[in-house]
């Protein structure tokens, strides 16, 4: 379900693609129909400002930087298990 008006098709667009669908067009006007598609989707991304850039930057960040530590952390642990369970190599 989209939560906002902008994350719906617009209904031209719903409308061009059904009368694109009932015509059969050959595959370059198709490849055009889709383009034109992309580019109505495309107006409707919202680029963050830089504010949010640096905040989502630095959550990503600091969550890489947490799974690296549990990464690490469990990889201590199997060595440390794997050295008791066989032994040390000679």
């Amino acid at each position: 379900m989209a939560r906002n008006e902008h994350d719906e098709p617009s209904e031209d667009l719903v409308e061009t693609a059904r009368r694109e669908k009932s015509e059969r067009r050959n595959p370059f006007a198709r490849i055009v129909l889709f383009l034109r598609q992309v580019v109505g989707e495309l107006r409707k991304v919202v680029t963050p400002t830089r504010q949010e850039l640096l905040r989502y930057t630095g959550v990503v960040l600091v969550f890489v930087l947490i799974m690296m530590g549990i990464v690490w952390v469990l990889d201590k642990g199997f060595g440390w298990a794997i050295i008791y369970v066989f032994g040390t190599p000679e």
